[in-house]
């Protein structure tokens, strides 16, 4: 009875219409069609990842980058480590442009919350522990880093020697390691690219939940803004409206600006652009 009810309330109250979900997973199956059409259709296993690699990667190539790095904070069980590979391997071949990935992780789960910022209420130490080694035997070439961030954030350039940074995927939770995570973003500006794509998992949830600016995920990006004058991360502002299928990740899109990188001015756009008189 259960899953008939579900199955019921997903035909009801699915955000789409059912023609559109069944052309985005006709879409999904049928790999021999580009990249990036399956991206703008959102024909893929988390498309927020493939956005922001694919954003990262055309920004990149304007820059006459040939390979960045791609970051994810929060690996846990590993699943999102393993779909970035699937679609570095697959923007790879599509842009001509390579890729580093590197996932942080405590490895045994969350640490013990440090006060009402990190939402005890709903997080508790222990949570989203990692199979190291089935993790590992899954992984093609991602790199695991394994420690609190506070720590190796601060050394990750000079262990790692990594390719600029693209993109970076957020899921720690805590405002704690998220604020200590944002560590990353304070070296030298070759490190990473003047414009860096995020999505940031827990900025949204349940009324129980109650994200709200001042707790959580949300608190950290406002303290971050608060205490850097030069470097901000802000949402993409309108993003729905440029997609062919408007989607929540829509919302969970930001982007770290550097102005005072030496590349955050290069123009990257069309070659030439005019209106001509009707």
């Amino acid at each position: 009875m259960k899953n008939i009810i579900q199955l019921l309330s997903r035909i009801a109250f699915y955000p789409l219409p059912l023609r559109v979900h069944f052309f985005k997973t006709l879409l999904k199956i049928n790999k021999w069609l580009p990249y990036s059409t399956r991206l703008e259709f959102d024909a893929l296993v988390r498309p927020n990842y493939g956005f922001c690699i694919y954003n990262a990667a055309q920004l990149a190539k304007s820059l006459g980058l040939k390979r960045i790095s791609i970051i994810e904070f929060g690996v846990a069980g590993g699943n999102g480590l393993v779909n970035l590979e699937q679609h570095a391997e697959e923007i790879s071949k599509a842009l001509d442009i390579e890729f580093e990935i590197y996932g942080f992780d405590m490895g045994s789960g969350l640490p013990n919350p440090m006060g009402f910022r990190d939402m005890p209420y709903m997080w508790a130490e222990g949570f989203y522990k990692m199979d190291l080694n089935l993790l590992k035997s899954r992984l093609k070439f991602s790199k695991l880093i394994i420690g609190n961030v506070k720590k190796t954030c601060t050394t990750f350039f000079e262990d790692y020697t990594p390719a600029p940074i693209g993109c970076a995927m957020f899921d720690l939770d805590y405002y704690s390691s998220t604020i200590d995570s944002f560590n990353i973003f304070n070296a030298d500006e070759t490190n990473y690219l003047p414009r860096i794509y995020c999505y940031f998992d827990d900025i949204a949830g349940s009324a129980l939940r109650a994200m709200n600016n001042h707790v959580g995920v949300l608190r950290a990006i406002e303290e971050f803004n608060e205490t850097n004058s030069s470097k901000k991360i802000a949402r993409i502002e309108g993003l729905s409206t440029s997609r062919k299928i408007k989607s929540t990740w829509n919302n969970h899109i930001y982007v770290v600006h550097d102005f005072e990188h030496a590349e955050y001015e290069t123009f990257i756009g069309n070659s030439h652009q005019s209106l001509d008189l009707i």
